[in-house]
């Protein structure tokens, strides 16, 4: 995770398709400094936050999406995330197709 918004997952506008965010997942790899994080959905000229530069202690992992409150990204979507510091936070997303 970077210090500009990034997209980890994309739902491209003409995908016929809905994208089910089952879980989300921030760790803080740094084994010193705490990091922040921000998440938000861009639908290509808004975004609308989920967290926004929550911190995320070092050593520790943020669970930000999970089965019991999913996320579903519309065509023209993307899931974003920010970081304070460069390279400090690693996410690992997972997610189903529904078409």
């Amino acid at each position: 995770v970077t210090t500009s918004a990034s997209a980890i997952v994309s739902n491209s506008a003409a995908s016929g398709k809905t994208v089910r965010v089952v879980s989300l997942y921030v760790s803080n790899v740094d084994g010193v400094n705490d990091a922040s994080v921000t998440v938000d959905v861009y639908d290509g000229t808004t975004a609308r936050h989920i967290c926004k530069t929550v911190a995320v202690p070092a050593d520790a992992t943020l669970t930000v999406v999970t089965r019991e409150d999913l996320l579903y990204l519309n065509e023209g979507d993307s899931l974003r995330l920010t970081a304070s510091a460069s390279n400090d936070l690693e996410a690992v997303v997972s997610y189903e197709e529904i078409s």
